[in-house]
C-alpha cells in the first residue's frame, strides 16, 4: 500500500520557506521517494505571509495541485499567529501535525490554536539560528523537525544534503554550523 504525505509551509517571503520545501523533497528523493514541491504565488513582497506545499509519495504523484487537507502544517514565522484571517490549521487532517518556529509550548500552541487533537511540535528554530549562525534563517531546521515528527525522511538525509548543497559555496565552518543547526532542532523539538 502506497503512502502520500502532504505538507503545507506557511512564513514571509524572503525566509526561505520555498527553499526549504524544496530540500525537504530533495532529502525524499535521496532515500528513493517521490516528490512534489511547489509554492503558492500571488502578489508577495519582501515580508509577506506566503505558502509552500511539498508531496512525499513512495509511489509517482500523477496530480499537480494546491494541498487543500495537509497532513502536517509547518509555521517558519511564530508571527503569523497573530495575523488576522489567516487560518494555520484551515484543511488539517484531524490527525494532523503541526509544527512550528516557537519559544512557547505545545500545550500553548494547541490552546491558541484551538487545537485538540494530531500532534503539535515545538522547536525554537529562531534561538538556535541566532546562536549558530548570528542570524535569524530558522526555515532549514525545520527539516530536521520534520523528520523527527513525521519520519518521511530521516535526519541523516537532510545532513547529508545540507553538507552536499553548501560544501565549495560557503566556509566550512558555515557548512558545520548548519548541520550543528540540524542536529539541535532534532534534539530540541518538543511533542504536546
Amino acid at each position: 500500500m502506497s503512502h502520500m504525505t502532504e505538507i503545507r509551509w506557511h512564513g514571509r517571503a524572503g525566509q526561505g520557506v520555498v527553499t526549504a520545501g524544496e530540500l525537504l523533497a530533495e532529502a525524499a528523493m535521496e532515500e528513493g521517494k517521490y516528490f512534489q514541491a511547489f509554492p503558492e504565488y500571488g502578489s508577495e513582497r519582501m515580508g509577506a505571509p506566503i505558502k509552500s506545499y511539498t508531496r512525499i509519495s513512495d509511489t509517482p504523484i500523477e496530480f499537480h495541485c494546491p494541498i487543500l487537507e495537509p497532513d502536517v502544517v509547518i509555521v517558519v514565522n511564530p508571527n503569523l499567529l497573530s495575523v488576522p484571517d489567516l487560518d494555520l490549521t484551515e484543511g488539517l487532517t484531524t490527525d494532523g501535525t503541526i509544527i512550528i518556529n516557537t519559544p512557547q509550548t505545545p500545550a500553548e500552541i494547541r490552546q491558541r490554536l484551538k487545537r485538540t487533537t494530531g500532534s503539535v511540535w515545538c522547536v525554537d528554530a529562531t534561538k538556535i539560528a541566532i546562536e549558530e549562525f548570528k542570524r535569524d534563517i530558522p526555515s532549514t531546521m525545520m527539516l530536521a523537525v520534520v523528520a523527527r515528527a513525521t519520519g518521511v525522511i530521516n535526519l541523516d538525509a537532510a545532513i547529508n544534503l545540507t553538507r552536499e548543497k553548501l560544501s565549495g559555496r560557503l566556509r566550512p565552518e558555515v557548512v558545520e554550523a548548519n548541520v550543528r543547526s540540524l542536529q539541535r532542532a532534532y534534539d530540541e523539538c518538543v511533542e504536546g
